[in-house]
């Protein structure tokens, strides 16, 4: 006969308090501690990102480095993408819009979305998640890049300043760090958001709507002249070292089920005779 451990553990005493939700090895999370945690480390990365905006020359340099680069590669195609797109205003008009809002909106929808449907797995996504903002943290300090649309007129670009949005508003731009480009964490976000969502999805639909989003997103940052393709390709380089990370060092979800005693083996009472915990309680 096989009884669940009458003594209470300490996942047990911990599930007592409201939102409690147990993964599979027994850890247990609060939507409302989540919530908390993420707001703190979203106001600690803004501080942060927003207290290193502050040397034009550097970030210039860097942009001129940068756009060398990808001639060099024969990448540079910024400026004749962006002049092709301004003769359709609603293309330029979108891309403004979802450069501002999804980046925000698609990104918490997938985090709740893992959080409700998949809880096991939530806490390496967030991780990966967490650790990438991190590490371009580490890049907006130490490589100030100006973004297409603050360079000099003669470079050719439009600064999309007559297409308003909440995020092209001057107010918001002077508390915001205008050179925090490099890597793009606009394309660090949406490639997480495709790699968390398409394995998960069962509509093919669904499937191929989260696999583009990546794609519509660094379209985007380019017809805005939000960004290089180089700042595209370091986001994403930055999500698979954060990945690989968080994968490494994220033990929540991912352990074995608790442990129960079978009161009719002999080993019952010595910690040796561990059986898998009743469904009821994951």
């Amino acid at each position: 006969m096989r009884v669940a451990d009458p003594r209470p553990t300490s996942a047990a005493l911990r599930r007592r308090l409201p939102g409690a939700r147990v993964l599979r090895d027994g850890t247990v999370l609060y939507w409302w501690v989540e919530i908390l945690a993420i707001l703190i480390f979203y106001l600690v990365y803004s501080r942060i990102r927003n207290a290193n905006g502050n040397d034009p020359t550097a970030a210039f340099d860097h942009a001129r480095q940068i756009i060398d680069w990808q001639r060099s590669l024969g990448i540079y195609h910024e400026q004749t993408l962006q002049s092709w797109a301004l003769h359709f205003r609603p293309l330029i008009v979108f891309c403004n819009y979802w450069y501002g809002s999804m980046h925000f909106v698609v990104t918490i929808g997938v985090m709740v979305f893992l959080y409700r449907k998949w809880s096991d797995d939530y806490p390496t996504w967030r991780n990966t998640l967490g650790i990438a903002t991190a590490i371009a943290l580490i890049g907006f300090t130490l490589y100030p890049l100006m973004p297409p649309r603050l360079l000099p007129a003669h470079f050719g670009f439009d600064p999309l300043t007559h297409y308003t949005t909440f995020w092209t508003i001057s107010g918001v731009k002077s508390i915001s760090n205008q050179y925090a480009a490099m890597p793009s964490v606009h394309c660090e976000w949406a490639l997480w958001c495709a790699c968390a969502l398409v394995p998960r999805l069962r509509r093919t639909w669904a499937k191929w709507l989260a696999g583009i989003y990546p794609a519509v997103t660094v379209t985007a940052i380019v017809l805005t002249a939000n960004h290089y393709f180089l700042d595209a390709v370091a986001g994403f380089a930055v999500l698979g070292v954060a990945a690989l990370l968080a994968r490494a060092f994220t033990r929540a979800g991912r352990g074995s089920t608790p442990a129960t005693v079978d009161f009719s083996s002999p080993s019952a009472g010595n910690g040796t005779g561990a059986e898998e915990e009743p469904q009821s309680l994951r």
